[in-house]
């Protein structure tokens, strides 16, 4: 296991390809509508930025109005002729309470969703969750819920807003080209080299069981299972014959320079920097990889995307487990019950 998370790293960190889908090369997205949570801040406001200077429509979800607007205006300051449309979604991923009333507030102004791209948001207040993501903090940090904080923020209020959307993602593909509707789903290398044995730790009642001490390992298990749901939604969700179904990737972004890291030592955070990390952009250009590259087919549902666009695999104690009666299948049903009351 350990040579194949050294070999993962080594591919996924160093000597990369250039990205295969920019700004400079994205085809118009006149008349398609796309949620990015996460959208204000660091990788998804790059994100917004690609979208909107195509003609998007790009729903900014999150749980701070005043730094979406601001984020908005700049965009909007940043490229005056785009004719592309910018709209807050006000929802806090970490509070399971707000994610429906945000589904019905988007379903009441749009009739299609084409990209629903689940992003970590680098700018939180802290303490208090992310809207979108959330990585190393405190320990015994918990959701409005009770959950743990990573694990609430990173998966159960993703998974969700996926299942609340599914009903016009669905929709929209039935009437769009094949393989153009997705949901992308933020993993990273903490698939590889955080997560426990399998992926997720399961109690004997099929319960998430967080790490009483060690909140890298918690993390790993969030990305861990940001891939169980993307490969879940791909086989309780599948693509008709005719490929006008919805398309779920799971992705590391990259080594990035952003704001994620705030709950790191200053010495670590100024080791990896120096060796490891990438500026933002280029994690924009995996997402739009995912959600909007043409090598992303009806084929692909289900699979996990390395920097910069390009589908990989993961440790084999992991994919292992996407497999029938694996922990893929009891993640799923976990997230299931969790959410439940709030769906």
């Amino acid at each position: 296991m350990v040579f194949q998370v050294l070999s993962h790293f080594v591919k996924q960190s160093f000597f990369l390809p250039k990205p295969g889908l920019t700004e400079n090369n994205l085809p118009d997205q006149s008349g398609r509508v796309f949620i990015i949570t996460g959208g204000y801040a660091g990788v998804g406001y790059q994100l917004c930025q690609i979208l909107y200077s195509r003609n998007g429509t790009i729903y900014v979800a999150g749980r701070s109005k005043g730094k979406a607007n601001s984020a908005i205006a700049r965009i909007q300051e940043g490229d005056p002729s785009s004719k592309g449309r910018l709209e807050f979604l006000e929802l806090d991923l970490g509070d399971l309470t707000t994610i429906k009333p945000a589904a019905e507030m988007f379903l009441s102004k749009e009739s299609r969703l084409d990209v629903l791209c689940q992003l970590p948001d680098c700018k939180p207040d802290v303490p208090s969750p992310d809207n979108a993501g959330v990585m190393f903090p405190p320990i015994g940090s918990t959701s409005t819920q009770g959950h743990e904080m990573q694990m609430a923020t990173n998966c159960l209020g993703h998974f969700l807003l996926a299942r609340l959307l599914t009903p016009i993602l669905e929709r929209t593909a039935s009437a769009a080209a094949p393989g153009t509707v997705r949901i992308a789903w933020a993993a990273s290398f903490g698939v590889d080299a955080l997560s426990p044995k399998g992926g997720v730790s399961l109690d004997k009642n099929g319960g998430f069981e967080a790490h009483e001490s060690n909140n890298q390992v918690n993390y790993g298990a969030t990305k861990a299972g940001n891939l169980f749901l993307a490969s879940q939604f791909a086989k309780r969700v599948p693509i008709p014959a005719d490929g006008k179904g919805v398309v779920n990737v799971a992705f590391n972004p990259g080594n990035l320079r952003t704001e994620l890291q705030r709950h790191s030592g200053k010495f670590e955070v100024w080791v990896v920097d120096k060796l490891l990390l990438h500026p933002a952009i280029l994690g924009a250009y995996t997402e739009l990889w995912c959600g909007w590259s043409e090598d992303v087919k009806p084929g692909s549902n289900g699979g996990y995307a390395w920097p910069w666009g390009r589908f990989g695999p993961v440790r084999d104690d992991v994919q292992a487990e996407l497999g029938n009666s694996g922990k893929a299948e009891a993640f799923w049903e976990w997230c299931a019950k969790e959410t439940k009351a709030f769906a």
